[in-house]
């Protein structure tokens, strides 16, 4: 028994933590969404009130109860009152919507960009600018190799085939020598008597 007058306080079931968790944006869409399609439904129900109420004051008028027919046109006017209410509250909801839609989808870019910053980031690590000097350096070495390899299988294999300056110079070395064993050569017969004949 309480006897300060004062009720006990029931210990709430929902943890603050979980009052605290946001609903998921797709989540929340979804209801507010929902709660148009009621609004509208509403909307269109009282609608058909308010032209009831109309076609029910005619009848009235014509009739000639005119109490009757201010009766109705009142109702009438409430009516439209709510309808104004409902399209106000349609609009809060379509704010709503509009607003969490383009907030969930620049979380969405945020957490992509975010993501992209983190992977560049870590192949900047991984790679480095060293890495990449090492790589262009064993880079050019191999291309240097390949040029000295290509030239190497594209040199003759001839064994006959020596340097021509080489060749010349053995080529005036015989003539000389053949010049040279012919200055030095005894005269033959048939040249002195060639020699005697012109004499």
């Amino acid at each position: 028994m309480n006897w300060f007058g004062k009720k006990k306080t029931e210990p709430s079931t929902v943890s603050a933590t979980s009052a605290a968790r946001p609903e998921d944006p797709q989540k929340t869409i979804v209801k507010l969404r929902e709660s148009i399609a009621n609004q509208e439904k509403r909307e269109e129900h009282i609608s058909r009130k308010v032209d009831s109420m109309i076609k029910e004051a005619k009848e009235k008028m014509a009739k000639g109860d005119k109490k009757g027919a201010l009766f109705a046109m009142k109702r009438k006017k409430l009516y439209e009152s709510e309808v104004d209410k409902i399209q106000n509250v349609k609009m809060t909801l379509e704010t709503q919507v509009i607003n969490l839609e383009s907030a969930a989808q620049n979380a969405e870019t945020f957490k992509a960009m975010e993501a992209g910053s983190k992977t560049m980031k870590k192949i900047r690590t991984d790679v480095g600018i060293e890495k990449v000097d090492d790589i262009m350096d064993d880079i050019k070495a191999e291309m240097e190799m390949a040029n000295e390899i290509n030239e190497a299988i594209a040199q003759p294999v001839d064994p006959l085939l020596t340097d021509e300056d080489e060749l010349l110079e053995e080529l005036n070395a015989l003539e000389a020598m053949d010049l040279e064993a012919e200055l030095l050569a005894p005269p033959s017969s048939s040249k002195i008597r060639k020699i005697t004949s012109i004499g």
